[in-house]
């Protein structure tokens, strides 16, 4: 069995984050009774590396802004899309997100999100030999 990520990258306002961190957990749950095996989100710090295109430039940062970088860990791209069928229609799901996207206080812009599933090509857990 392999697994299957979804990674994304999105813009969060400073003055949101806590409110955004808060749905997040929530939403994590949801996630992980639709099969996921484990949701991860975290706040950029580190973001510049010279000769690179960074995070702040794929989302278009703003001043007031910072970077969530998030994945979400399936056992296989079947449960992943099954997840990304059934997760969206889950009430608890669109109570929670709808005021995250509501222009009025857009605390999180889709638009600006960077997202994409991926499959494996290297896995390196633990250490080797010991």
């Amino acid at each position: 069995m392999e697994n299957y990520i979804d990674g994304f990258v999105l813009p969060v306002p400073r003055i949101h984050l806590n409110e955004y961190k808060r749905v997040v957990e929530e939403v994590a749950e949801i996630w992980k009774e639709y099969g996921a095996l484990a949701y991860f989100e975290y706040v950029g710090e580190d973001l510049g590396l010279e000769g690179t295109r960074s995070f702040i430039d794929a989302v278009d940062l703003k001043k007031d802004e910072v970077v969530v970088f998030g994945w979400v860990l399936f056992p296989s791209k079947e449960t992943r899309d099954s997840a990304n069928r059934l997760v969206p229609q889950d009430s608890r799901m669109v109570k929670l997100v709808t005021p995250l996207t509501d222009p009025e206080r857009l605390i999180f812009d889709a638009g600006r999100m960077v997202y994409g599933g991926f499959q494996p090509l290297v896995q390196s857990n633990g250490s080797e030999g010991g």
